[in-house]
């Protein structure tokens, strides 16, 4: 029984995908029943295509991308799934980071990747990642099997995220260090301000309603609060940090 439930596990294991939305992003709706390979070529679907094209490369038979993998039609489902991504992400076998704005040659600490706010998480919550610049190399061609392992990309996300490696390898949910993991998030930036504080829910893992809408200053409100009563911290109420924007 434990070697079939073994066997099974493997088979379902799934690489995930992190990158920056861009215009034109394919949703569920645009291709669902359909063969993406067959579609016509956008840039949106091209960068669909070729993840799904690496997670293969990489024994993954099956791949989860946010923009096609969520109905966004279906608010109950939008909910859940933001309230599930982090877990998600954790659960993932691989995370395929792909930074459009990086070159082949170049160093990735000042990408916009590092600058948004979902993609804390997506750093985060992954036990095994792998870098694919704008052309889909593999980052300074570092042939690793996962990059939170390699000390060179260690020291250059240190650089790029202000966290330290210890937080980068081996990351817990939850309430420990609350004022910290404020101040990682408190410079990204999210399209719907309100996002910011979405995002934080699976890093401190808490359940809270999402209230598109609110604003920001009062989605951040509800987010201390529940760190407050499940934590005792009150000297979060003295944390200052430069305004998402």
């Amino acid at each position: 029984m434990k070697l079939v439930r073994t066997e099974i596990l493997e088979h379902f294991q799934y690489a995930t995908l992190s990158h920056r939305w861009g215009k034109g992003e394919p949703s569920l709706r645009d291709i669902e029943g359909r063969n993406i390979y067959s579609m016509p070529f956008t840039r949106a679907l091209g960068k669909l295509q070729a993840f799904c094209a690496v997670a293969l490369k990489q024994d993954y038979s099956w791949a989860w991308s946010d923009t096609c993998c969520i109905d966004k039609h279906n608010d109950n489902e939008v909910q859940e799934t933001i309230l599930s991504m982090f877990s998600w992400y954790r659960q993932s076998a691989l995370t395929i980071i792909h930074l459009c704005d990086v070159a082949d040659t170049d160093s990735f600490v000042n990408s916009e990747w590092f600058n948004r706010g979902w993609t804390l998480q997506e750093l985060l919550a992954p036990r095994t990642i792998l870098f694919y610049t704008r052309d889909w190399s593999l980052y300074k061609n570092i042939a690793s099997s996962n990059h939170k392992t390699d000390a060179v990309v260690l020291e250059e996300l240190e650089t790029a995220t202000g966290i330290e490696s210890r937080f980068l390898t081996n990351f817990s949910p939850g309430m420990d260090n609350a004022r910290l993991r404020l101040q990682w998030a408190s410079m990204r930036r999210t399209t719907r301000p309100e996002d910011i504080v979405y995002s934080l829910f699976g890093i401190f893992d808490v359940r809270l309603p999402i209230l598109y809408g609110e604003s920001a200053e009062k989605a951040l409100g509800r987010l201390l609060a529940e760190i407050i009563s499940l934590s005792g911290d009150v000297s979060l109420l003295d944390w200052v940090g430069e305004p998402s924007q």
